[in-house]
């Protein structure tokens, strides 16, 4: 029966982040590691069009600066330096710009392939233990940890397990940890782009009557598109031919980066609101997507996760209590609950708003977007909770 410290389900981007973020200090307190996932990481990055991508937060690169790891993934990075905020058919429209907030980019957009490249090449062997393709079928509660049923036969020990498996969780399920969902009726549209002119840097956020849609820089002058519609409106979207997709997205989206002349390959995902009601029991924490699940047209949704695995890593470091130890769970919980509250509000928020068609809301929205462009302490505000700085100190 091995025996480790910390099992981490799942080597997505935020069980990686966690790997990283722990293995030095790990190294130091001769902590094993074992970071269990059930697809095994290519040799090498390779670039695609198609490649999905996340967009990091000002405060997230700045969490992967204090890890070592920003310069290698920022030869990768399209920082955003504008983001234009606007309502279709509608004067108002609310510009933010890095300059403005004193930053070298709001944001910056990164393919998920190239994120986890970094990641996986900065991890310690001697400290994180793959174990891959694998997957864990089974979880059970011992007095000092939890044992770990694996799909290739091997049973699993450890001090602390974290839960990182994903928004479809069928372990979260099977711990019986029950989970708030709240469907939005929409589904998100995900696809690459590529325009007639230079993005500039330039990330736009678009209301519609339809839904609200985002086009981000990308390197090689690609935007990512994320564009919300009704589930049955998303499904038409994604049967069209080429040619006929891109002259409704154009529609919608405009001329601002002039004709729209490529499209990648499209994705599907339904939205809703999720969240588990628990995070934390002894021995066990649940993190990422399997802990809050967002819309992801505030783009907050990774970012926030990224925020939780740093304050977890920051935690367990700082505790002398053995791990796994309840109260100290319980600490890192209290710790980012003002966090995760703001954060899941302005989203669900966010997306409520502009989501919405009604005459009465979509008037005012257009004022609050104008009033947004006129008052400085607003647009700090809006400007720190988008750049992920939101309960951060000033």
């Amino acid at each position: 029966m091995e025996r480790v410290d910390l099992a981490i389900i799942g080597g997505g981007l935020v069980g990686a982040s966690l790997a990283v973020a722990l293995q030095g200090e790990a190294k130091r307190r001769g902590w094993r590691i074992c970071l269990i996932e059930p697809f095994t990481p290519g040799s090498g990055y390779q670039p695609s069009y198609d490649a999905r991508s996340t967009a990091l937060s000002f405060g997230s690169q700045q969490i992967y600066q204090r890890l070592g790891l920003w310069q290698r993934i920022s030869q990768r990075a399209e920082p955003i330096q504008q983001i234009h905020v606007s309502d279709r058919g509608r004067f108002a429209a609310a510009r933010l710009s890095a300059e403005e907030e004193g930053v070298p980019a709001l944001g910056y957009v990164v393919e998920n392939a190239w994120l986890g490249e970094c990641l996986w090449q900065a991890m310690d062997q001697q400290v994180v233990h793959w174990r891959s393709p694998a997957q864990v079928t089974r979880l059970q509660a011992l007095a000092d940890g939890y044992r770990l049923s694996l799909d290739e036969g091997a049973t699993l020990e450890c001090s602390l397990a974290i839960l990182a498996e994903g928004g479809r969780s069928g372990l979260r399920e099977q711990l019986g940890i029950d989970v708030s969902h709240l469907p939005y009726g929409q589904s998100a549209l995900i696809a690459n782009i590529t325009p007639q002119e230079p993005h500039g840097g330039l990330a736009f956020e678009r209301f519609t009557e339809e839904g609200p849609m985002a086009l981000l820089p990308l390197a090689d002058n690609r935007c990512a598109l994320v564009w919300t519609r009704s589930t049955e409106q998303a499904e038409r979207l994604l049967a069209l031919d080429e040619g006929r997709f891109l002259d409704e997205l154009q529609q919608a989206f405009g001329y601002r980066l002039g004709s729209l002349r490529q499209v990648g390959t499209r994705h599907l995902y339904p939205l809703a609101l999720t969240a588990a009601k628990e995070q934390v029991r002894q021995h066990l924490v649940v993190l990422g997507n399997a802990a809050h699940s967002l819309h992801p047209i505030a783009g907050q949704g990774y970012n926030l996760s990224l925020r939780d695995t740093q304050v977890l890593a920051e935690t367990l470091l700082g505790s002398a209590a053995p791990l796994g130890d309840l109260a100290t769970l319980q600490g890192y919980l209290r710790s980012q609950q003002l966090d995760q509250q703001l954060t899941v509000g302005f989203s669900d928020q966010v997306t409520r708003l502009f989501s919405s068609g009604q005459p009465l809301l979509a008037a005012g929205r257009n004022l609050g977007l104008l009033g947004l462009d006129l008052l400085p302490p607003a647009k700090r505000w809006f400007a720190r909770q988008a750049m992920g700085l939101g309960t951060r100190p000033q």
